[in-house]
């Protein structure tokens, strides 16, 4: 199989093209940033802006599935600016990659998406038939599955990614949270009650390619463990782990202070479970959190 991926020299991209050389696919990543690795023989590499029309889309017309995962990163105060940038990244690259997509072939879109979709949902477990919500990222999400759904006019079966926030080596949200554990600071965010839907990396790109590779799976999939956490025992499983204090708490009007609306959002979560991947099948190698953080943090 032929897949191409966006996005493919950020922080998920760069780990999931690897995965996918390795167990044997055909690989063309894009991306507006170099490659950070070079490419083996079964695969190339594409540097362009995907949020503008370009040659870049010949290749998607070529690839038998496209795993999309192309968009600035939310971990930044929410300017108006920022805003604009957060949301054209998402749904401009999605427009163009459906627009590339052939007619009349049989291939697969995974394109991401985020929990987010759902909004603040206090300690509701919320699976995929959930509604969505009405803050700034649901409306991003709603767009973003919107502009990607119109892939299926085209006989695409798409997949809508859902990802929870992803703990894995070498950044993401632990490469954020990690200065104030090491310094003897680190605790949870508010009252620390709000819900934390997470999932390891290795499972994030495993669960790609079951989707990749179960015909019968379309539509919105939570790609997170079957088990959140109260953002007050990610810190205190954050400390246990690193063997630092864990109980120095951010309230709630500093983030508001601080990070503005992105403050907001993560003294929010969603009880998010994974009811599609674990329907059809799909086994989490790391479904607990603290197994998931030894393996994050091993080499701390």
């Amino acid at each position: 199989m032929h897949v191409l991926v966006t996005g493919s020299s950020g922080f998920v991209g760069n780990q999931l093209v690897s995965f996918l050389l390795e167990n044997g696919y055909e690989v063309t990543g894009v991306d507006r940033a170099p490659a950070k690795k070079p490419m083996t023989n079964a695969g190339r590499f594409i540097e362009a802006d995907t949020t503008q029309t370009g040659d870049w889309q010949d290749a998607v017309n070529e690839a038998d599935a496209v795993i999309n995962l192309a968009g600035v990163s939310i971990f930044r105060r929410w300017t108006e600016n920022a805003k604009k940038l957060i949301y054209d990244s998402r749904i401009l690259t999605t427009r163009n990659i459906v627009a590339a997509m052939p007619e009349g072939r049989e291939t697969v879109l995974c394109s991401t998406s985020a929990v987010g979709f759902y909004g603040a949902r206090g300690d509701e477990i919320i699976d995929e038939s959930a509604s969505a919500g009405d803050d700034f990222l649901a409306h991003i999400s709603i767009d973003w599955e919107a502009e990607a759904r119109k892939a299926e006019k085209k006989g695409t079966r798409v997949v809508l990614d859902r990802f929870g926030i992803i703990l894995g080596k070498e950044g993401g949200a632990l490469g954020s949270m990690l200065p104030a554990f090491r310094m003897g600071v680190g605790g949870p965010l508010g009252s620390g009650n709000q819900w934390f839907p997470w999932v390891h990396m290795t499972d994030l790109i495993r669960a790609h390619r079951f989707v990749l590779e179960q015909p019968d799976i379309s539509g919105p999939v939570n790609f997170t463990a079957p088990n959140p956490v109260r953002n007050r025992e990610l810190a205190q499983t954050i400390g246990k782990t690193l063997k630092r204090p864990a109980f120095f708490k951010v309230p709630g009007f500093v983030l508001r202070l601080a990070a503005g609306e992105f403050g907001e959002m993560l003294l929010n979560g969603q009880r998010v479970y994974p009811a599609r991947l674990l329907d059809n099948g799909f086994e989490f190698t790391y479904p607990a959190l603290e197994q998931a953080l030894r393996d994050a943090l091993a080499s701390e």
